[in-house]
């Protein structure tokens, strides 16, 4: 309990930027529809609905209203816990999985949702309302949905730049003029569509022979927890304009999906190698720079 009353600020800070998202995803966002309610993987946010209907005897029709929206408040929350339960944490776990095995989580989550926040509410023709509420699936909740016993990298930190001693100036003689380099990449994009991907808090790329490109042990858990190890899109070009990887992206092509929910994701063995020395240049990886494109 303790835990919530101190996240509780936190959340709604972040929910007040939900509104526009709720009525209008970002375009090529990538919404996963569940019974209930709705994953926006872009923008990482699950939504729910629910109906509600007023008790007979109500002595006015703004009290009618009241009791419906509440109720229907309840049933929303009732269905974003079922949302949420079958969201995948990786290829081989959801978040309903993990629950099972520990009362704490259940017990955190539960109270947790107990203050997402109305995005919407429709007062229906019969008396009944319909009310949506929407939680952010990055921040607090999912530190509390990924497994504290998911290796991840230690926290990056930035090594101070080592002073230059003082020597006497000398003229330079004037050096042949040099191509410019390329741009170093800003982020990677992975094209998934045709492949039957999923997505997932945790999602891996491998190489051909099943070493990891990219996973939990190359990110921080703080990286993973705040900005998500990876967004999801519906089309190529909507994922390299996203604000995660956007600049000069480096784009591949996934050849087969992995793991049982198949929510890993992997390349050709040159594509790995390209991934590999970009991000010994550009250190992006490292920063949860990454976009997905599913079908």
């Amino acid at each position: 309990m303790r835990r919530i009353l101190v996240i509780l600020p936190v959340l709604l800070l972040l929910a007040a930027a939900l509104p526009a998202q709720a009525q209008n995803p970002a375009p090529g966002a990538y919404l996963e529809a569940v019974s209930g309610g709705r994953v926006d993987w872009e923008a990482g946010v699950v939504y729910a609905t629910g109906l509600g209907s007023p008790p007979r005897g109500m002595r006015s029709a703004a009290e009618a209203k009241a009791m419906a929206a509440r109720a229907a408040t309840v049933v929303a929350r009732r269905n974003l816990l079922e949302v949420i339960k079958g969201v995948q944490v990786d290829s081989t776990t959801t978040v309903e999985n993990f629950m099972v095995v520990s009362d704490t989580v259940v017990n955190e989550v539960s109270g947790f949702l107990q203050h997402s926040v109305v995005r919407d509410t429709v007062y229906l023709s019969d008396g009944s309302a319909q009310v949506t509420v929407a939680v952010p699936l990055r921040g607090d909740l999912a530190g509390i949905l990924i497994p504290p016993a998911k290796p991840f990298a230690p926290r990056a930190t930035v090594q101070p730049v080592p002073a230059q001693p003082a020597s006497a100036p000398v003229q330079p003689e004037p050096a042949p003029a040099k191509p410019a380099a390329p741009a170093p990449p800003t982020g990677l994009v992975v094209d998934a569509k045709g492949l039957g991907a999923r997505p997932a808090m945790t999602p891996r790329i491998l190489d051909q022979s099943g070493k990891e490109v990219f996973g939990s042990a190359l990110v921080s858990r703080e990286f993973a927890i705040q900005q998500g190890m990876a967004g999801y899109a519906k089309d190529p070009a909507a994922a390299a304009a996203n604000p995660r990887v956007a600049g000069n992206p480096l784009t591949v092509k996934a050849v087969a999906v992995a793991g049982p929910a198949g929510a890993d994701l992997v390349l050709a063995d040159a594509d790995a190698a390209r991934v590999r020395e970009a991000e010994a240049k550009a250190k992006f990886l490292e920063k949860c720079r990454v976009m997905i494109v599913l079908d």
